[in-house]
């Protein structure tokens, strides 16, 4: 395990971004579709370990194939492991295990909140709401998931980076 965890996420063309994830031992990359909202789905999965669900999972579309997310809290941790499956169409219900795992890492939750939310806020200040909604095209940038998981994340991470500093009522 280590803390060294990146995240970037980038519009990529019309409908198109680029995810990587890395850890400091392994990299992830891949290229999603706006068939489905991708950003939004990420930032409530994400929240969602916050809650009293242990597991969380999120689809991308790379048209035609499925990348998933599972997101497992344990304890203070999150394992992320990174499933892809050839066809969307026919793997959207199909169990994690039929899948192939193709990344893995364990993160303080603390940790992985924090890079997702960043990478989240620099697609908004790099093109504003209309400008994602112009190269996101399907969706509008999720303005109510990024507020909820910076709340979380504030409210319950001992997060020690500048931007998480301040006051709770901003």
């Amino acid at each position: 395990m280590t803390n060294d965890l990146r995240f970037d996420w980038e519009l990529s063309g019309s409908g198109w971004a680029t995810y990587r994830i890395a850890d400091g031992t392994s990299e992830r990359k891949d290229i999603v579709s706006y068939c489905t909202d991708a950003l939004s789905d990420l930032l409530g999965a994400v929240a969602g370990l916050y809650g009293a669900a242990s597991t969380q999972r999120v689809s991308f579309d790379l048209e035609p194939a499925e990348v998933r997310w599972r997101l497992r809290r344990q304890g203070a941790h999150v394992e992320i492991t990174i499933y892809r499956f050839p066809d969307m169409s026919t793997s959207w219900d199909a169990p994690d295990g039929e899948g192939t795992r193709c990344w893995n890492s364990t993160q303080p939750r603390g940790v992985l909140s924090h890079v997702v939310m960043e990478a989240a806020e620099t697609v908004l200040r790099l093109h504003g709401e209309a400008g994602y909604r112009q190269k996101w095209m399907q969706h509008s940038f999720p303005v109510a998931a990024l507020d909820d998981l910076r709340r979380l994340h504030r409210r319950d991470d001992e997060c020690r980076h500048e931007s998480c500093q301040v006051s709770a009522d901003s």
